[in-house]
């Protein structure tokens, strides 16, 4: 497990960044747990996103973004390299969504893609 202070491989806006540590406070999420983003087989194009809380493990990498601990196994990173994750918050939808350079096809949900 390795703490660095290299750019994460991916990028938060601002109003994502609110959002999570509103979810932080709201949630208690323990001050050990990290923000974790990273990809799972599944979802209608073969992968689909996958972010959440949780604690870091040894194959993972640490990025510390804007006071926020942001988890990603090593192995992921490739998959996610330049992804923005933003939250939107209007009238049609509200959550958290995703572009990602790295994705050859989308599905219309927003959260499934292959690569």
């Amino acid at each position: 497990m390795t703490t660095d202070t290299k750019t994460a491989p991916i990028s938060l806006t601002d109003k994502a960044l609110a959002e999570v540590r509103n979810i932080m406070q709201e949630k208690n999420v323990p001050a050990e747990y990290g923000l974790r983003v990273g990809v799972q087989g599944g979802g209608c194009s073969g992968m689909s996103y996958l972010l959440g809380f949780d604690k870091a493990k040894d194959s993972d990498e640490i990025y510390n973004v804007d006071g926020v601990n942001l988890i990603m196994d090593k192995k992921h990173a490739m998959y996610v390299l330049g992804m923005q994750v933003d939250f939107q918050d209007g009238l049609n939808a509200r959550g958290f969504t995703f572009s990602n350079p790295q994705a050859k096809s989308t599905c219309g949900c927003g959260t499934s893609f292959s690569a």
